[in-house]
């Protein structure tokens, strides 16, 4: 048996790879745009910048050591300088399809941070592998600007695993809505008629306000906000704002709500105070052609008629009077049951002169 020469020796103790293979090396070289690995064989290993990571211009030595062990992926045995190309990168796509492909099978729930914002949806990476989120499936309801979700962790399903096609499709939107429901069966087997609520302002219109109960949306009336008139919900109430709240009927799942609480009810002891012949002072709400409404407190009006403003001859209201005026009126009837009130201005006219005979 010939003796081998030590090059022949060396070559043989060497292993030999193949493309697509898996190697172990240690990193004796870090550049910032390329490491270099020892594995093993009769060339050096080289991870480009492109090959290790998705991020543009990082520097690698910020994040790789001479001394570190690490696994790569053989891209060419022979990258045309006599080196094997390697990359880090593919190695991590392969396993974390591995990932995505088991949590497809098994319907996990993922959390990853979003990577790009697309006109179509959302990317997001796990493990080096992307997934892609059609806008139709990042949230239950439509949103035209999807940029706010830049940078922010979220969570999703795998609906779709084609890895062949690079095809992985995530699905967010079940997540949201399977959540909600349970919120909303929760939320109903809690709260009854009658009962005071804690909600958040989700949304204000020209007719009301939608009040988030945690699971679902109440409608706040304009004609239920307060025992006085709401001239515009906007003016009163502001997205995002808590309010507390009565319910005042469930409709299947439809929520009416209230802030008429009936402890604040102004007509509770209202006999007492506009009773017949009292002199109370009040402030014109608004004008008709037969009369004036007088607002006394909130949620109590008073009709003065036009005949009952002076005794001298008024054609209509708004000849002597003007919304918003402060005007001491007499009581001249109280009706509780319909809640209306009567008022006359003409009656202290009339009264006057009587108390200043009575005083000479």
């Amino acid at each position: 048996m010939s003796e081998l020469s030590f090059e022949q020796m060396l070559e043989e103790s060497l292993k030999t790879i193949r493309t697509g293979e898996v190697v172990t090396g240690k990193v004796i070289d870090v550049k910032e745009d390329e490491i270099v690995l020892n594995i093993g064989y009769k060339s050096d290993g080289i991870i480009t910048r492109s090959e290790y990571t998705n991020e543009p211009n990082v520097d690698l030595r910020n994040l790789v050591q001479v001394g570190d062990e690490m696994e790569a992926k053989v891209v060419k045995v022979n990258d045309g300088e006599g080196q094997v190309a390697l990359s880090y990168k593919r190695l991590a796509a392969d396993r974390g399809n591995k990932r995505l492909e088991e949590a497809f099978e098994n319907h996990e729930v993922l959390t990853a941070k979003v990577s790009q914002v697309l006109d179509g949806g959302l990317s997001v990476i796990v493990d080096e592998a992307r997934i892609f989120i059609p806008a139709s499936l990042v949230s239950d309801v439509y949103e035209k600007d999807l940029s706010k979700y830049a940078d922010q962790e979220i969570e999703f399903v795998i609906t779709e695993f084609n890895p062949k096609r690079r095809r992985v499709i995530g699905d967010r939107k079940q997540l949201i809505v399977a959540r909600k429901a349970e919120m909303q069966k929760a939320l109903f087997e809690r709260i009854a008629v009658g009962q005071k609520v804690e909600g958040t302002v989700k949304n204000v219109t020209d007719f009301g306000a939608f009040i988030d109960l945690g699971g679902a949306d109440g409608l706040l009336h304009i004609s239920e906000m307060s025992w006085g008139r709401v001239e515009s919900p906007k003016k009163v109430f502001k997205v995002g704002e808590k309010v507390t709240a009565l319910i005042k009927d469930i409709n299947g799942e439809k929520i009416a709500l209230s802030m008429k609480f009936p402890e604040t009810n102004p007509w509770a002891n209202a006999a007492e105070k506009y009773a017949a012949g009292n002199v109370v002072t009040g402030r014109v709400a608004r004008m008709t052609d037969f009369g004036a409404f007088v607002e006394l407190e909130a949620g109590v009006d008073a009709l003065l008629h036009v005949s009952q403003i002076s005794r001298e001859h008024v054609a209509k209201p708004s000849d002597v009077l003007s919304i918003g005026q402060e005007i001491t009126a007499k009581i001249v009837d109280f009706n509780e049951a319909d809640r209306k009130i009567s008022l006359s201005m003409k009656a202290l006219e009339t009264e006057a002169p009587a108390e200043e005979a009575a005083e000479e």
